[in-house]
């Protein structure tokens, strides 16, 4: 049983996201959604709410795959947080070659710290490649339609923040 860990803020879970998260899905038997916590930070979604969106999303999308998650928060560095929950596999996602550049660093850097945690590149699917969890976020505070770029829980759920 191979036990992957994917890390982020997922402040809102986009599309890109969860297309990353199916994939991981096909890779491993189970996947560790790791939201970090940043004090310095105020995220728009508490850490509650993020795992139900979480769970909720992936639910919607993948229903016979929706017990191979689990959500959990860490506050340390990822190869850390993901030795201490037993996973072998850190899942990055990648859109374009700027992120692949910054992905390569930061694998070489856990490689050198965690080398029993391997990373493995997923890539977003053309049609989430431009999604990023802070535009959705701009784009919704300004009244816009981000109904293409999240899922259905998520959509009803930045509806909610914006009328409260």
């Amino acid at each position: 049983m191979t036990t992957a860990f994917y890390p982020g803020s997922f402040d809102p879970i986009t599309n890109g996201h969860l297309d990353v998260l199916i994939q991981a899905l096909s890779v491993a038997s189970k996947v560790i959604v790791a939201i970090g916590v940043h004090p310095g930070k105020t995220p728009l979604f508490s850490f509650d709410e993020k795992a139900d969106l979480i769970r909720s999303s992936l639910a919607e999308a993948l229903p016979e795959k929706a017990g191979d998650i689990s959500v959990v928060a860490f506050d340390n560095l990822v190869v850390d947080a993901a030795r201490s929950h037993g996973a072998a596999l850190l899942i990055r996602g990648l859109r374009d070659g700027t992120d692949l550049d910054y992905e390569m660093q930061m694998a070489g850097m856990n490689r050198q710290m965690a080398p029993d945690i391997q990373t493995i590149f997923l890539p977003a699917g053309t049609a989430s490649r431009p999604i990023t969890a802070t535009l959705v976020r701009q784009i919704a505070a300004m009244g816009g339609d981000v109904s293409a770029f999240v899922p259905a829980p998520v959509l009803k759920a930045l509806q909610s923040k914006r009328k409260s």
